[in-house]
């Protein structure tokens, strides 16, 4: 088999997952794909991303929150909004962002399966999502996570053709991150980028309680 050939073979191909290679041949499939991936990075589109973050497992918020930092790094201006956070939170992440000047907005009420009173909650989300949409079209950011947004849609709380015409009218070359779970259809197929997160195992299932600095 011809290079090319190789490199076509393995787009999107992974061979440490092939336990019938030889090691050579999975040598030869890694460095094909290597090349591959550079050839592709060269005529590779730049554009303003939508990035889901979701699953049942622990680490959506926390992996958004990361690729803030790094964008925050890279001199991108950056914004984080909370749906279901409570407003009055002040978390590892909350008192982080307030340390290096990143702005954070918690939009909630805390979480919505303890609520007592749903309605107040939606509206919570309705005002809650004025200021994203204020956010995202004000031409002064470059990223910005909309964290736990999935749930609002779940819930009926917002509608999606609403938020998709936000996302459409952004400013060129934005990027947002979106996590939560339980993503409806319709965010999925408009997303660039989704993760899914599985729940393997959890310390919290064996009697362990959220600790400070992991959880909050």
């Amino acid at each position: 088999m011809s290079e090319d050939e190789v490199i076509k073979e393995t787009k999107g191909y992974d061979p440490e997952e092939d336990e019938e290679l030889s090691e050579e041949e999975r040598l030869k499939r890694q460095k094909a794909s290597h090349v591959a991936r550079r050839e592709r990075a060269k005529t590779a589109i730049k554009k303003g991303l939508v990035i889901l973050n979701t699953g049942k497992g622990k680490g959506k918020t926390t992996a958004a929150l990361g690729l803030l930092f790094r964008a925050w790094g890279q001199g991108l201006r950056v914004c984080i909004l909370q749906f279901i956070k409570a407003r009055t939170a002040n978390w590892g992440e909350e008192k982080a962002a307030r340390k290096v000047g990143i702005e954070i907005y918690p939009l909630g009420d805390g979480f919505t399966w303890l609520s007592k009173d749903i309605e107040h909650d939606k509206e919570l989300a309705r005002q809650g999502w004025e200021l994203c949409k204020q956010k995202i079209l004000s031409g002064e950011y470059d990223l910005i996570v909309l964290d736990e947004l999935t749930y609002t849609l779940k819930y009926g709380w917002l509608e999606w053709r609403e938020i998709q015409e936000v996302l459409d009218n952004r400013p060129e070359g934005m990027h947002i991150v979106i996590t939560g779970r339980y993503p409806i259809p319709e965010l999925v197929e408009y997303a660039d980028t989704v993760s899914e997160i599985t729940d393997i195992k959890h310390h919290y299932d064996a009697g362990v309680k959220a600790q400070k600095g992991i959880e909050f």
